[in-house]
């Protein structure tokens, strides 16, 4: 809507497409909002957790939603990255928690962090790809601020930084080593950027999240015990 994405660089095509108008994004995005709000209703109503905590992280997403592109438009500000990387991890996580357990613990938040940072890599590589696109539409992002080289080094921390989280968790829960298996699949992602290779690298580097995510879950299903959750 604000012709940041172009039909030649937009990994969306609802609207560059013209699947959907503007108007009828705008209305369904309202219809989720709603139906969000109606199921934070029922799972307020079945969870022990404090109404107050639920309320706070919950609203707290639901805002951080909006304002990425709407109202403020966190994301052509430089802080969507910041954004991505707090809601679609840590927030994500903490609600599960808060409303299954019933009670407010920073020990999630922890275990929260490699998927955030490996989601935040799909947004940085998309960005880093987009730069010219997004500099020309007056947006302005982390990838265009830091620059070819400064987004690399960004961009392989988001990838292995996650991986050594695991080996220093795995000290005391052997089966955390499991998402392990995807190194590889980083480590070529991280050649294909050094290289310039960037058109399909958000895709690649979803991909690589799918499996990531997986095999963490399986990790965290067959672990006895996780460090720091009792």
């Amino acid at each position: 809507m604000r012709g940041v994405d172009s039909r030649t660089s937009s990994d969306d095509r609802t609207l560059v497409d013209r699947r959907l108008t503007p108007n009828e994004v705008v209305h369904l995005g309202a219809l989720l909002y709603t139906l969000g709000c109606l199921g934070f209703i029922l799972l307020a109503g079945c969870s022990e957790a404090r109404m107050e905590h639920l309320a706070l992280v919950y609203f707290g997403g639901l805002s951080s939603s909006f304002l990425y592109t709407g109202g403020l438009g966190l994301k052509y500000i430089a802080l969507g990255d910041l954004l991505v990387l707090v809601t679609f991890g840590p927030v994500c996580v903490l609600y599960s928690f808060v409303a299954q357990a019933g009670r407010m613990d920073p020990a999630p938040l922890w275990y929260a962090m490699p998927l955030a940072m490996n989601t935040e890599a799909i947004l940085h590589a998309n960005n880093a790809r987009d730069r010219q696109q997004d500099a020309h539409a007056g947006a302005v992002t982390l990838a265009l601020l830091l620059g070819p080289t400064g987004s690399h080094v960004l961009y392989a921390l988001l990838l292995f930084v996650p991986y050594l989280l695991f080996a220093l968790l795995a000290a005391r829960a052997r089966w955390l080593l499991l998402p392990l298996i995807t190194l590889p699949s980083a480590f070529n992602l991280e050649r294909q950027f050094r290289d310039g290779r960037l058109a399909r690298l958000p895709q690649h580097t979803a991909r690589l999240n799918i499996y990531f995510g997986l095999f963490y879950i399986l990790a965290v299903v067959l672990a006895d015990s996780l460090p720091g959750l009792h």
